[in-house]
């Protein structure tokens, strides 16, 4: 039997400057912008309903930041 793995997305706020590209990118809508404040004054990018991913990479390939790494 095949094991099936569900495609994580890791986002460092801390290198997030907010730019939304990820947001703009994900064909599944899984990433927005949060209203907090990371410690460099920007709302970072948060990933949501993990289990919906299909770890396409789209959102870490746009990232101009390096900030979101995904794992499949």
């Amino acid at each position: 039997m095949r094991r099936v793995t569900i495609p994580t997305i890791k986002i460092d706020a801390r290198k997030c400057k907010g730019c939304s590209y990820c947001v703009k990118f994900c064909p599944k809508d899984l990433i927005y912008l949060s209203t907090n404040f990371n410690e460099n004054g920007y709302h970072p990018a948060v990933f949501t309903k993990e289990e919906n991913c299909t770890g396409c990479g789209l959102c870490g390939l746009v990232c101009p930041d390096v900030a979101i790494l995904v794992y499949k």
